[in-house]
C-alpha cells in the first residue's frame, strides 16, 4: 500500500516539457479567504493554484474540494506526530525533477509559468508524504482495515491446506553517504560518485563498517532481520533483485546518496510470516488503499467544522 500512495502522489507529469513549451505566463492570483476547516483558512489563491495543478496533470476534479481535503489530512498528520522537514520535500522535489529528466530550474519555470507555482507543489508533497504515513498507521493499527486476526489466520491457513505460507527474511546493511541539505546542490554528484565507488567494491557485510572508518560523513546501519512483506517499498524490487553479497544500486534520498547491502537471506515460515503474508494478500492493492484513504476522509470530514465564507 505505501508504494501506491506515493506514487500516486507523483504520477503527474509524465508530459511536462511539452508543456513548460506551451504555458502562458499566468494571472496573479488574489488571495481571500474562501472556506475555513477546523481554524484553518482556505484562500482563493490555494484554489486558484490547486485548478492550475490539476489542468496541468490533466486531470478533472474540484479544486475548492481537493484544498479541503488536504487541510484535513494536514491536520490529521499534524494530530498523529507526524512531521515532514523542508529537506524531505526538497529531495523529493528533486528526485521528481530528475524522474522526469529536468533541472531544477526547468521544474521551477513549468510550476511558475503553468500558475501552479512550486511552492504549492512542494506543500503538495510534503501532504502526501505526511498522508501516506498516517494512513499506513492507520493500516496497521488493527482497527478492522487491515489486520488478520488469529481467528482468520487459522481459516486461511486451512483454505491453504494448513500449510503456512513462507517468506523471505533478509539480512541488510544500509549504506548512507550523509548530503547536509545546506550542501546539496554543491556536494551531490560529488558524494554520489563516492557512494557509486563503494557500491562497486561492496562484497558482503562483514568489512563496510571498516572500510567506512576511512571516509568522510558516511553511516552504516545494520538493519537486521527484515521479512520481505516488511521491505519498504522504495527500496523493495532493488532488494529483491540483489544477490546475497551484492548491493543495490545508489539513491538520492531526503539523507544524502544511499544504497542496501543484502548481508544474507533465507526462506522463514512462522505464525508472524503468516500473519504478515496474509494480510498483504488480503490488502487489495492499489484499489484497496485508495478506498481507505476516501474513508478515513470522509471520517475525518464528518467531524470537521467547515465554514465557507
Amino acid at each position: 500500500m505505501r508504494k501506491y500512495l506515493f506514487s500516486a502522489g507523483f504520477a503527474l507529469l509524465l508530459a511536462v516539457t511539452s508543456v513548460s513549451v506551451t504555458v502562458m505566463t499566468p494571472p496573479a492570483f488574489a488571495s481571500e479567504i474562501k472556506y475555513v476547516v477546523n481554524d484553518v483558512p482556505v484562500t482563493s489563491g490555494d484554489i486558484a493554484h490547486r485548478a492550475a495543478f490539476l489542468k496541468l496533470q490533466r486531470k478533472k476534479g474540484d479544486a475548492a474540494q481537493e484544498m479541503i481535503d488536504q487541510t484535513l489530512r494536514m491536520a490529521e498528520a499534524k494530530r498523529l506526530g507526524i512531521r515532514i522537514s523542508d529537506a524531505q520535500v526538497e529531495a523529493a522535489y528533486q528526485r521528481f525533477a530528475s524522474s522526469n529528466k529536468m533541472q531544477l530550474s526547468q521544474l521551477d519555470g513549468v510550476m511558475e509559468k503553468s500558475g501552479v507555482s512550486k511552492g504549492h507543489f512542494k506543500e503538495f508533497i510534503r501532504a502526501q508524504m505526511a498522508w501516506n504515513q498516517a494512513l499506513s498507521a492507520r493500516y496497521r493499527s488493527g482497527d478492522g482495515t487491515g489486520a488478520v486476526s488469529e481467528q482468520d489466520l487459522v481459516r486461511k491457513m486451512l483454505e491453504k491446506g494448513g500449510a503456512k505460507p513462507s517468506a523471505t527474511e533478509y539480512m541488510l546493511q544500509q549504506i548512507i553517504f550523509v548530503v547536509p541539505a545546506a550542501e546539496r546542490s554543491a556536494t551531490l554528484a560529488k558524494r554520489k560518485r563516492e557512494a557509486d565507488a563503494m557500491r562497486a567494491r561492496f562484497n558482503g557485510c562483514s568489512t563496510t563498517h571498516e572500510f567506512a572508518k576511512g571516509l568522510i560523513d558516511v553511516t552504516v546501519r545494520d538493519l537486521g532481520r527484515v521479512l520481505a512483506p516488511q521491505l519498504p517499498a522504495d527500496w523493495a524490487e532493488q532488494i529483491k533483485a540483489t544477490k546475497v553479497g551484492g548491493a543495490t544500486v545508489t539513491r538520492e534520498t531526503e539523507r544524502g546518496v544511499e544504497f542496501i547491502g543484502i548481508c544474507s537471506s533465507r526462506e522463514v515460515s512462522d505464525d508472524k510470516v503468516a500473519q504478515m503474508v496474509f494480510q498483504n494478500e488480503g490488502s487489495g492493492g492499489d484499489k484497496n488503499a485508495d478506498e481507505l484513504s476516501k474513508k478515513y476522509v470522509d471520517e475525518l470530514k464528518a467531524k470537521a467544522r467547515i465554514v465557507k465564507r
